[in-house]
Parts: C-alpha cells; structure tokens; sequence
C-alpha cells in the first residue's frame, strides 16, 4: 500500500510540475507574440509619420517654387495642409507607442516642420531664401527620430553606418 501511495504521489507531482511547466513556456510565448505585434505596429507608425513629413517636405518646395515662378501655389498648400492634418492624427499614435526619446525627437520634427510650412505661406522671396534651410533642419531631426526609433525596436545601427561607409 506504501508502494502505490508513493508512486500516486510521484505521478501527481509530475503532473502538477508539467502543467506548471507548460503554463510558464505558454505565457512567456503569448508575452513574445504580444511584444513581436506591437513592435510591428510601432515600425509602421514609425514610417507612416517620417513618410508624411518626407511629403510635407515636398510639398512646401513644390509651394515655394510655384511662388518662384509667379504660380499660384494654391494646390501646393492645399496638398501640405492636408498632409499637416495626416501629420498630427499619425504623432498621436507615435505618442501611444513610442519611448520617451522617440517622442522628443519627433516633437522636434514638429516644430522643424512647422518652421518650414509657415515660411512656404510667408513671401515668396524669403521663402525662397530660407527654404533650403530649414528643410535641412527637418532632414537633420528626421535622421535624430530614426536614431531613437531604432533604439526602441532595438535595431542595431551599427550595421547601416558601416553599410554607408562601403558605399562611399
């Protein structure tokens, strides 16, 4: 009797230590398949936003050169006001998914951006002017953004600087 009572106890604590097993390995992959969607959701709101900056951008020029050209650059900035509109609803989700230096850096894609829409409203001539300029400073806080984006999808850059320095 001795005997089956050890042997039931074994087979319980066995079972017991499976389940516990499997419930631990189930979670931890639940938890793996929970993180890997919401990085692929923060990836393509990573890209939705630089993509409608990277528009804005063009837009403001093609409004500038219009103006340049004694165009109207009424469908320019019809364009640039509805990608502005884009803009803001994609900052918000950025905002959601993003740490804390992704959002600094983005808020600095902000303000650069809203540098150079103002200037392609203001007049033609300083538009002109100072167009190159600050689309330069977008271009600079866009790289700044993809530098704290790959920080938080824990992509190593290191890979892309020395692709670039073979291709120079």
């Amino acid at each position: 009797m001795a005997g089956q009572i050890i042997t039931l106890i074994g087979v319980l604590v066995g079972a017991l230590t499976s389940f516990f097993a499997t419930s631990m390995a189930e979670r931890a992959k639940f938890r793996r398949t929970l993180a890997t969607r919401w990085d692929e959701r923060k990836l393509d709101t990573y890209i939705e936003y630089t993509s409608c900056i990277k528009e804005e951008v063009r837009t403001a020029r093609r409004a500038v050169e219009a103006g340049e050209r004694g165009e109207s650059p009424a469908e320019a900035l019809a364009e640039m006001d509805a990608a502005e509109a884009r803009r803001s609803l994609l900052f918000e989700g950025l905002v959601l998914l993003s740490n804390d230096a992704a959002i600094e850096a983005a808020n600095t894609v902000n303000q650069r951006t809203w540098d150079l829409l103002k200037c392609a409203r203001g007049p033609v001539q300083e538009a002109v002017d100072r167009r190159p300029e600050l689309s330069m400073l977008v271009i600079e806080a866009l790289n700044t953004l993809h530098i704290a984006a790959r920080s938080d999808l824990f992509i190593d850059g290191s890979q892309l600087v020395r692709g670039r320095q073979r291709q120079r």
